[in-house]
């Protein structure tokens, strides 16, 4: 598989700021998640350092990171 196939990755890291409840209220609000999947997220940017939130076309991630720094989250973007 090239490199053009993979998709990317939208990251999420922790952060000393942000409250748990909002990050898991953030995965719920922009990406639909339920409030278990999007707690379990949450869990792994705590425990963790960071979680995979989403991926797909670098298109699509550009605009799910521009969306999670709206949110005041500290997103990036990679394609593993």
């Amino acid at each position: 598989m090239g490199a053009v196939d993979r998709p990317w990755q939208t990251v999420v890291w922790n952060d000393p700021v942000n409250l748990m409840s909002y990050v898991t209220y953030v995965f719920q609000k922009l990406f639909g998640y339920s409030r278990d999947h999007a707690t379990k997220l949450m869990l792994d940017v705590h425990h963790k350092g960071r979680a995979i939130v989403s991926s797909g076309s670098k298109e699509k991630v550009e605009g799910d990171v521009t969306r999670l720094h709206a949110a005041g989250l500290w997103a990036t973007m990679e394609q593993p």
